[in-house]
């Protein structure tokens, strides 16, 4: 029997307008898990996505899902089912991929989180709206064409709603959040190394204030 608390439904539109920014997070020590998610979300930055790069990801998943109940907490870098079913498994809320193949679109259509599944061009946006995904990752934001390239798209694909990630820091940030089709955008800048290295949360959560204030 599932011991994960109830949330209400949230859609990935829902999920992208309660913070201007998703923190990026890196995790390797599972016992920094709760302490940053804590910081983050005082410093108004509620939406956290755990990156699976990390032997931890998934602990570090369960540990925010079961002691910051504040946190809306999902997990990136989704590249298969498994680690989908994973995820969710761990109390992740929503999902987020880097780039999206049709048997990913599979699997998160059979789910009942929220998934912005990860696009860099124009005909990848449009195969996700025709399957149903409006809200979506511009993954690797800068290097893939930047701010001209997305908001190029706005005419053509009107219906389509954006969180760049890649490359993206507090300075370039308005620009992207100026976008009529950016509703918030995804950084690690948040959580610089050093301050994790130091268990600095005093500093994480200051930056993550400053990030929280960011917005139209």
């Amino acid at each position: 029997m599932s011991t994960a608390p109830h949330h209400p439904a949230l859609t990935a539109e829902a999920l992208m307008r309660k913070a201007p920014v998703i923190p990026v997070l890196t995790i390797d020590k599972v016992e920094d898990a709760v302490p940053l998610a804590k910081a983050l979300v005082a410093g108004g930055l509620p939406v956290l996505e755990v990156t699976l790069r990390t032997q931890t990801a998934l602990e570090a998943i369960a540990a925010i899902a079961a002691s910051v109940p504040d946190a809306i907490i999902g997990a990136g870098t989704i590249r298969s089912a498994a680690q989908a079913q994973q995820a969710r498994q761990a109390g992740a809320r929503f999902l987020v991929s880097p780039g999206t193949t049709p048997l990913l679109v599979t699997c998160f259509k059979a789910l009942d989180i929220p998934v912005l599944p990860g696009c860099s061009t124009a005909s990848e946006a449009m195969y996700l709206a025709e399957e149903g995904f409006h809200c979506l990752k511009f993954f690797p934001a800068e290097a893939a064409g930047g701010i001209p390239f997305l908001k190029s798209l706005s005419a053509p694909l009107p219906d389509l709603k954006f969180c760049p990630t890649g490359g993206i820091d507090l300075q370039k940030a308005p620009s992207w959040l100026a976008l009529a089709n950016v509703l918030c955008v995804g950084g690690s800048w948040v959580t610089p190394a050093d301050a994790l290295k130091d268990k600095n949360w005093a500093k994480i959560e200051q930056l993550a204030a400053d990030a929280s204030r960011l917005g139209r």
